[in-house]
């Protein structure tokens, strides 16, 4: 059987961890389970230490993604399951991950169901993130950004320099996974209440993670997927402008060299994209 590792990224997350860890020792009495305390004003590296947990502590928050690498680093195990530590993934739905693992997938993710988005606004975004992560990718994404997943170690720490020091890591590593052939599944799994203070709509914060999302997706994996559509737009608005200007008064005007000038841009800009995405995945052989 091959090692397990399961790390939990916390952030003041004391009562979470309270938990969650004794449900996981239980569960799980041989695997190696890692808390990563990202600058925690609270008990949450006690709390874990006193439950038997390895305890990595940053000296100040760095973000989750940089808790997911740190605790990437600090593993032994040749299975890593990486979890929240607030209370909405169980132990018990370890098992199902960790069964679909050993079908022949490098990554499993638990899959949340509409009642486990934090909010309708973020439900409906993650639906979006899927849908397009799906048309990119050409396979049926259905939780681009659940953080509870289980995968093989020495190809998660491949995508590593990738990630994110933010919240973004699970969108990153699926479409790195994705992007270098290793395949990639889902299981459904229920979420629980998490523990503490709930989420907050943020609109503008959240537009913008919104939006850089989208062209993380499209970076990571073919750019031209995103960039050639908004280009044959912009070309498409050119010339008809220029076919109404010139039915009309037979002249060709700034604004239809903008628009055809904006196509071949955004389409070099997407050439150039691709050009750097595939340099990004170049391993050595």
């Amino acid at each position: 059987m091959q090692r397990l590792s399961i790390i939990l990224p916390a952030k003041n997350e004391a009562e979470g961890l309270r938990r969650t860890l004794p449900a996981l020792r239980q569960a799980w009495p041989q695997a190696e389970i890692i808390v990563v305390n990202d600058g925690s004003t609270d008990d949450t590296a006690t709390i874990a230490a006193s439950h038997g947990a390895q305890v990595v502590s940053n000296p100040y928050s760095m973000g989750n993604g940089a808790a997911i690498k740190r605790g990437a680093r600090a593993a032994t195990g040749e299975v890593l399951v990486f979890m929240d530590a607030d209370g909405q993934h169980s132990a018990q739905h370890v098992a199902a991950l960790l069964a679909k693992l050993d079908e022949g997938y490098d990554m499993v993710v638990g899959a949340r169901d509409a009642s486990g988005q934090a909010n309708l606004h973020r439900g409906l975004a993650n639906n979006f993130y899927n849908r397009l992560a799906s048309h990119m990718t050409g396979h049926r994404i259905d939780d681009l950004t659940s953080g509870f997943r289980a995968v093989r170690a020495g190809k998660f720490r491949e995508f590593l320099h990738l990630l994110p020091n933010g919240f973004s890591y699970p969108t990153t590593s699926t479409m790195a996974f994705f992007r270098s052939a290793y395949p990639v599944a889902y299981v459904p799994i229920p979420v629980a209440k998490r523990v503490g203070t709930s989420s907050h709509i943020r609109p503008i914060k959240d537009g913008i993670r919104f939006l850089l999302i989208i062209f993380k997706i499209a970076t990571l994996y073919a750019p031209l997927k995103l960039f050639a559509p908004v280009a044959i737009f912009f070309a498409a608005a050119g010339a008809g402008w220029y076919a109404w200007t010139f039915y009309h008064s037979a002249r060709f005007t700034n604004m239809s060299m903008l628009l055809l000038s904006a196509a071949a841009i955004v389409f070099l800009i997407g050439l150039i994209s691709e050009q750097i995405t595939l340099l990004t995945y170049r391993r050595e052989t």
